[in-house]
């Protein structure tokens, strides 16, 4: 996109927006939790800041939707995009989902425009009016399956409550941590996740200088982390379906393969 328009990317990380954005910036993308530290970057601040020199926020939710509460509305945040595969339990092959924010709903554009976008849907008009409000996102026929799996998933997340949910995986959180720091940081490992439970997302990951070797070792023995380049071992905390004995089995073994 911005080759397109003939505008420049600048790279930054949420400790540095507010030297990286000024009145020139047309917006800003970022993770809400870091997807290799688990770190969570302060939603509503951010777009107050942004939205004070003039620019739009587009916000990554794929690592905090279904795991902490995200409030985009009282932030007043402009986009949001995520995945529903991961905490919100639809399964490999879920379809993404998009957020825009009511004051954005009529002027907003959708590139890849498609039947179910338009106004009138089965018009088959000569030319393509967009119809009002969100639905003016949808570009071609939905796949009813993958959505089947994303309302189940919801639901039983609604279900539990995301703060009996985020509750959980700060405990998780905790769990795996202490369990590192008495089994694992002697044996090379160190924590790469933020320690307070108010800056951890609903995983930890671990370092370790042979990660890359000793993540296929661990898969291959039952152990399912993700590698995370250069060093990082990312464990999954999925509070509806991860239990604190599964994780304790998990690290015992991570530390009896490690040793």
């Amino acid at each position: 996109m911005a080759a397109e328009l003939g505008l420049t990317v600048r790279w930054a990380g949420s400790e540095d927006v507010a030297a990286a954005v000024g009145p020139r910036t047309a917006v800003v993308t970022l993770s809400h939790v870091d997807y290799r530290t688990a770190a969570i970057t302060d939603l509503a601040a951010v777009t107050r800041l942004v939205h004070e020199r003039g620019g739009l926020v587009v916000w990554d939710l794929c690592h905090s939707v279904g795991s902490i509460p995200v409030e985009l509305d009282a932030a007043e945040a402009d986009f949001a995009v995520g995945c529903t595969y991961k905490f919100l339990n639809a399964g490999p092959g879920a379809p993404a989902f998009l957020y825009v924010n009511a004051r954005h709903h009529e002027t907003f554009g959708q590139p890849i425009t498609g039947w179910m976008g338009a106004a009138d849907t089965f018009g088959m008009a000569a030319e393509y009016v967009p119809a009002p409000g969100i639905r003016r996102a949808l570009s071609g026929t939905p796949p009813v399956l993958g959505m089947v799996g994303v309302r189940e998933g919801v639901a039983l997340l609604a279900e539990a409550g995301i703060d009996r949910v985020r509750a959980k995986a700060v405990a998780l959180g905790r769990w795996v941590i202490a369990l590192a720091d008495a089994w694992l940081v002697p044996l090379g490992f160190t924590v790469a996740s933020p320690r307070e439970d108010d800056r951890r997302g609903g995983h930890v990951t671990l370092r370790h200088p042979d990660a890359e070797r000793l993540s296929r070792v661990l898969i291959e023995h039952g152990v399912l982390i993700d590698f995370r380049r250069p060093d990082g071992i990312r464990i999954g905390l999925s509070p509806l379906t991860t239990g604190f004995a599964e994780v304790r089995r998990a690290m015992d073994r991570i530390r009896e393969l490690a040793g």
